[in-house]
């Protein structure tokens, strides 16, 4: 498993973690900023994670596919997912 992977993977859990926790405060009527706070915090992380996610992408898919002279496939992948992100 890549660097990048590992990163990402530990990431999820934590997210995962924090997800549960959020489930139990809204389960116990906790304030609702508070919530909101713990929601966001979810997200930066899934965000980390998807960042590591691509740079192992561009680390080892792109640079083969560079090797290899096919990088038409991969441009448009990373176009793909820049616009999802852009378009949020």
């Amino acid at each position: 498993m890549s660097e990048e992977r590992k990163k990402a993977l530990q990431l999820l859990k934590t997210a995962r973690g924090q997800i549960d926790g959020i489930i139990k405060m809204i389960e116990e009527g906790r304030y609702c900023i508070d919530i909101s706070n713990q929601i966001l915090a979810s997200q930066a992380l899934l965000k980390k994670s998807n960042l590591e996610i691509l740079k192992g992408h561009l680390n080892h898919c792109v640079k083969d596919a560079a090797i290899n002279n096919n990088m038409d496939e991969k441009i448009v992948e990373i176009n793909n997912i820049l616009e999802k992100i852009i378009t949020k």
